[in-house]
């Protein structure tokens, strides 16, 4: 066995039993952070394929970034798991329908790449050229799939500007929101008025 092939296993072995456990562990905060460990096991397992954009896209998007969020969201907030699992049962047979479904797509499309005869390229396209996949991925997306790219630039700005309106959306009545608008414009006459009254004075028990 090569050492390549050793380093796979070990860290094939780490991810799935990392995956395992974000399923099955109750902390919250553990389940984060088992996936955390999957994750960076995955990207040890691209990086010994020579997919070293993958691999530091995973760190550093999932690891660095959305990861960091979903832990310091679950750390803050007071989640109750007990709420959080009492539907599990309920919705299990559905999910187990849709698993076996997803399952059944992905041999389908297996099956029918063998059927037709469409495999990977013999040739890796990044060491015909004598460049690395992260050079290689640049160059194609940049000059074949310039339009593509920019399409998906649009789109997930067009989702950002979505998410910012629905979050400025008017509120049901009752809730509490400042307008700046109104603060800028208010005067003090309107928020204090000095009321000038004549003072009496109260005795009290025993004529003091």
């Amino acid at each position: 066995m090569s050492i390549e092939l050793a380093l796979f296993w070990f860290f094939a072995a780490i991810a799935t039993g990392a995956a395992v456990g974000v399923i099955s562990v109750r902390n919250s905060v553990h389940a984060a952070l088992l996936l955390v460990l999957t994750f960076f096991s995955v990207a040890c397992v691209w990086l010994l394929a020579k997919a070293e954009f993958l691999a530091i896209a995973l760190v550093l998007v999932y690891v660095g970034a959305v990861m960091v969020l979903f832990l310091f969201v679950v750390m803050m907030l007071d989640i109750r798991t007990d709420i959080v699992r009492e539907g599990f049962a309920r919705y299990l047979p559905f999910a187990i329908l849709v698993a076996v479904a997803m399952l059944v797509e992905m041999l389908a499309l297996i099956g029918w790449r063998r059927m037709s005869g469409v495999e990977a390229p013999a040739v890796d396209p990044a060491a015909a050229a004598g460049v690395s996949h992260t050079e290689w991925i640049g160059q194609a997306l940049f000059t074949d799939y310039l339009l593509p790219f920019e399409i998906a630039a649009v789109i997930l700005t067009v989702a950002i500007i979505a998410a910012i309106a629905l979050t400025l959306r008017p509120r049901k009545a009752g809730s509490k929101a400042q307008d700046p608008g109104r603060q800028v414009l208010v005067r003090k006459e309107d928020r204090l008025r000095v009321v000038k009254m004549p003072a009496e004075r109260v005795e009290s028990e025993g004529g003091r």
